[in-house]
């Protein structure tokens, strides 16, 4: 491993370290990423480090007991195993995860690849309809779910979290579907929304 790094530029020595860090703290690293101030998608370097240098990250993270997993079908690189660190997630920001990937689903099938985009006006409107969300979220609550969203590739927004308007534009990776239950979304729709109904009945 060292006699590799060695042999690469210093640069390009750099950029694997700082990709390593990236696939750790926000799990995926994507081939195309939205700019947050004009949400126009724009390649990714660390996406091109990844592919240039697969064998030997792969080789480092297994040492880590992490798996490097490759989908080019949605052209991103990934890492899982026991090395990794996972964010323990609220329920609230777990269904508003799931509204997420609702939205994205209705948009992929319905408007096509280049209408990913939603609103928090949006969010709060689907999270209504479905009984995911049927009370006033805190500013905290919002926070704490747009950033380990934001954090975790699911999302862009453009400027900060704070900023956001009803009407702010957030755009949506298709990284959303990853960090779902494998349950069918319709069961997990119906299973929120059960618990919340039964919360408000008592």
């Amino acid at each position: 491993m060292f006699e590799y790094m060695e042999n690469v530029s210093q640069n390009e020595a750099e950029n694997i370290k700082k990709t390593i860090q990236d696939l750790f703290r926000q799990t995926c690293i994507l081939q195309m990423k939205c700019d947050p101030v004009t949400m126009i998608q724009r390649d990714n370097p660390r996406y091109q480090v990844c592919l240039r240098n697969r064998e030997f990250i792969e080789d480092y993270l297994s040492v880590l007991g992490c798996e490097l997993i490759h989908d080019p079908q949605e052209h991103i690189f990934r890492i899982a195993g026991d090395g990794v660190i996972l964010e323990k997630m609220t329920l609230m920001t777990a269904r508003l995860v799931i509204i997420l990937k609702l939205i994205y689903r209705d948009r992929i099938m319905g408007e096509g690849l280049r209408a990913t985009t939603t609103n928090m006006a949006e969010i709060r409107e689907y999270g209504r309809n479905t009984n995911l969300v049927t009370r006033k979220l805190t500013n905290q609550e919002w926070t704490d779910a747009l950033l380990l969203m934001k954090t975790h590739q699911m999302i862009e927004i453009p400027g900060a979290i704070a900023n956001l308007e009803d009407d702010t534009p957030i755009y949506i990776y298709g990284t959303v579907n990853i960090f779902c239950s494998a349950m069918d979304i319709n069961e997990l729709v119906r299973k929120y929304g059960d618990e919340e109904a039964a919360i408000e009945s008592v």
